[in-house]
Parts: C-alpha cells; structure tokens; sequence
C-alpha cells in the first residue's frame, strides 16, 4: 500500500513538473499572433487559386497583415472584398481595376485547319506535347478539350465551337486558366479594354494564312491606324500587341485589320429613362 501512495506521489509530481515546464516554454517561446490576419483571411474567399503571388489564401492574409502586400492583393475577392481589408488594416483600398481572363485565338473549327485526327487523350496537355503539337494546323492555336474549362471554379470559361471563350461577367482573373492553358493563350487584361488581339501565332503571314483564316499576319496596318503619337499597338514577333494602358479603344486598328482577327466592342449607349422618370 506504501509503494501505491509512493507511485503516486512520485507520478503526479512529474505532472506538475511537466505542466509547469510546458506553461514556461509556451509563454516564452510564444509566437505573436496578429489579430488582423485572421480577421483578413475570414474575409478572403478561400478559393486558394494563387492568383495573389502568395500560397493561398493563409498566404495572402498573413502577407496582408503584416503590410508585404496590399489590401488590393485579392483579384477574385475584388473591390468588396479590398474595401473590407481596408478597413480591418486601417487603409485606404484605393481604386481597384477590374481584370479578365481573355483567349488569344479566334480559330474555331470553320476557321483554322486540321492536319489529322486526333485520337489521344482528351486533354490540351496531352495534345500539345503530340506531333505538331496537336491536330490544330496551327501550333499556337487553342486544342479546345477544356484543360481552362476544368480547373475554372466560377463557369467563366467554356468551348465554343472548338475553342475556349471567357464569360467576362463571371471571370475572376484568379488566373488558374492561364495556368492551364499549355499553349499560353490566356492572358489578364483590364475588363475595360474593348480592343483585343485574339491571336497569338508568331508564324510569317503566309504561313498563318495557310492554316487559319482569322489570324494575325504581321501586316502592321493596325500600327499605322493608330491615332497616338507613340502607338498603342505594336507588332513584334509577327503577332500585334496592344499596351492596355495607352489604348484609348477607338476601333480604327479593327476596322481596318484585314483578317478582323482584332475584335473591338463597341461602348454599350446608355439606357434612357423611362418617359415617367425623365419628367
């Protein structure tokens, strides 16, 4: 009976030894933890895509938090959600531009040609390392077996007629797509851009024409419509690119792009008030 009483005064002194080492060591070695940073990763909407350069959204909040990135860092989340981190940091959001994934090919299956028929795996990464790089007659044309369409989480982006084309209103730039694509056809541009180049063949003229019939041919008319002193749209590499930041979307490369292969909207006139309303 002694030895029981012994043992077990010799073992619940070593429990609060233990106890008592381990309330030490976790209040010296304690780790400050910023109250913002979950309050910021509540807000985040978890989609976990990477579109912000951070690992997620754990990421991103600590990244927020401790003032390594801005309160704008959040492309899917947007201006709601930037206004919301502002807040809990104490900053200003500032005007946040909005984003959209766009597909640089026009090629569908009326207008870009076919070498043979592919029977592989039904996947653009599979496609693209095939001989010529997929059935398409133009290698840096869009495979259209939806590798963008699978991993996009709002059903922004869809095939169409042989190829991928993004729902702008849906699309959240969170950038996943252009990941996918094993051509590098999507790219982020300002939602507001209404001139766009939907090619990306760096091929001579001839040789686009000859597999495509919408495809930029390096002509460089679009150049010199331009109505900027230093013009907005440039070609190199036989493919024209536009600077989104000086394009003022007057139309007149489109207008006068002899494979239409730059696509420009025009903007949207505004409703008119009901009769009831404008009295």
């Amino acid at each position: 009976m002694t030895g029981f009483i012994i043992a077990a005064v010799v073992v619940g002194a070593i429990g609060i030894a233990l106890g008592i080492f381990l309330t030490y060591s976790s209040k010296k070695f304690e780790v400050p933890v910023d109250e913002r940073e979950a309050e910021v990763r509540e807000v985040l909407p978890g989609s976990n895509c990477g579109a912000c350069g951070y690992p997620g959204c754990d990421g991103a909040a600590a990244a927020i938090a401790k003032g390594e990135a801005p309160v704008t860092a959040c492309p899917v989340g947007g201006a709601s959600t930037a206004e919301i981190i502002a807040g809990i940091m104490g900053a200003e959001a500032g005007e946040m531009e909005k984003t959209t994934a766009f597909v640089k090919c026009m090629g569908d299956c009326e207008k870009a040609k076919s070498n043979y028929e592919y029977t592989g795996i039904k996947t653009c990464a599979a496609a693209s390392v095939a001989p010529g790089g997929g059935a398409k007659a133009c290698s840096y044309g869009c495979d259209g077996f939806g590798d963008c369409v699978a991993v996009c989480e709002y059903d922004a982006i869809h095939i169409v007629n042989g190829i991928a084309v993004v729902d702008p209103e849906k699309c959240t730039s969170c950038g996943l797509c252009v990941k996918a694509c094993p051509n590098a056809l999507i790219e982020i541009i300002p939602a507001k851009a209404r001139t766009k180049v939907a090619c990306a063949s760096k091929e001579f003229g001839k040789d686009v024409k000859e597999v495509c019939s919408t495809g930029c041919i390096g002509c460089k008319i679009c150049e010199k419509q331009c109505p900027l002193p230093e013009t907005a749209i440039v070609v190199t590499d036989n493919i024209a690119h536009i600077d989104y930041d000086r394009c003022i979307n007057c139309g007149k490369c489109a207008a006068k792009c002899p494979t239409k292969v730059i696509q420009f909207e025009p903007r949207k006139p505004k409703a008119e008030k009901p009769a009831a309303e404008q009295a």
